[in-house]
């Protein structure tokens, strides 16, 4: 103590001051740490918000099949189909909310639908260096896209209003854009293997959509009809189990069947089946938005581990 007292006495600070001095400091840390978590948040809620992780899920899924059928990915696709994704879920997320869909009010929102405009620029870029093929697919996509969120004709409603439509339409759109429309980029033959992994795609697609719709159950409008509010919750969950030993069996209808496949499918299906178990109507926030739609990347990941 005596050593303290002879130390501030050289420095001329009292201990009030020294106290102070540390105590403000420690306040200044706590808020720099503040307000660097808050940046770190909200740059994560636009990542999310912004449909950028739903698009690396399709990328994902896109490279997927260029591992599965050893082919290569073209770098022009592969931006195409991420940006195309920002411009579409943006487009049903906010735009169907907008008037005429381009006046948009909430100033968050603005700032997603100028980073969707920057995304639609690319996709333009891209387009041009695609197959015709590829495009002519592309076009029909984007038509199923369209009559999910727009009214075909005046007082008529959208076609995501008929029941059952939304999640088909949304797995179909999933399984043509990552498998079929590689192998059109590349004029390549739409083989039996093509066709079945379209057909594990659409399914894997139905799978994750279940969560999203036990979410929104409180939300969606009864038009919808969608699978829980059909069956309820444990049900669609249990039509969900089904799904994913569907999704696993059929790899045994191909005529190529790889282990790296095997292995790959083996792991999805046990972590798709944790999924419906662990799936619940009161979810946490990133749950759905960010877990389930994290599963894609987890494939791609799988694959290229087992590629080494």
């Amino acid at each position: 103590m005596q050593n303290k007292e002879i130390i501030y006495g050289i420095l001329g600070l009292s201990k009030g001051r020294i106290l102070k001095f540390l105590t403000k400091n420690l306040g200044y840390k706590q808020f720099s740490y503040f307000c660097y978590m808050k940046v770190l948040k909200t740059l994560f809620n636009f990542y999310l918000d912004a449909s950028i992780h739903v698009a690396l899920a399709v990328v994902s899924l896109l490279l997927v099949t260029g591992l599965l059928f050893s082919i290569k990915i073209d770098n022009h696709l592969l931006s195409f189909v991420f940006f195309s994704t920002i411009c579409g879920y943006n487009f049903i997320k906010y735009g169907v909310e907008a008037k005429k869909y381009i006046l948009v009010a909430n100033k968050y929102h603005k700032n997603i639908q100028f980073f969707s405009f920057i995304a639609l620029a690319i996709c333009i870029y891209n387009i041009f260096y695609l197959h015709i093929k590829t495009i002519l697919g592309l076009l029909v996509l984007i038509v199923l896209t369209g009559l999910y969120a727009i009214p075909v004709l005046p007082h008529i409603k959208k076609f995501r209003d008929f029941g059952g439509f939304k999640i088909i339409s949304v797995a179909l759109v999933w399984a043509g854009l990552t498998v079929v429309i590689p192998f059109l980029d590349l004029d390549l033959p739409l083989t039996w293997d093509v066709w079945v992994e379209t057909l594990q795609r659409f399914i894997l697609v139905l799978i994750l959509l279940i969560p999203f719709e036990i979410r929104d159950l409180k939300y969606d409008s009864l038009e919808l009809k969608t699978l829980p509010q059909r069956y309820g919750v444990t049900k669609s969950k249990i039509i969900g189990a089904f799904g994913v030993l569907i999704f696993f069996l059929l790899i045994y209808l191909k005529d190529t069947i790889t282990t790296i496949d095997i292995l790959a499918k083996g792991i999805l299906f046990l972590t798709l089946g944790i999924l419906m178990y662990v799936t619940k109507r009161n979810q946490n926030k990133y749950f759905a938005s960010l877990w389930v739609e994290s599963i894609p990347v987890f494939w791609y990941i799988l694959l290229l581990f087992f590629s080494f």
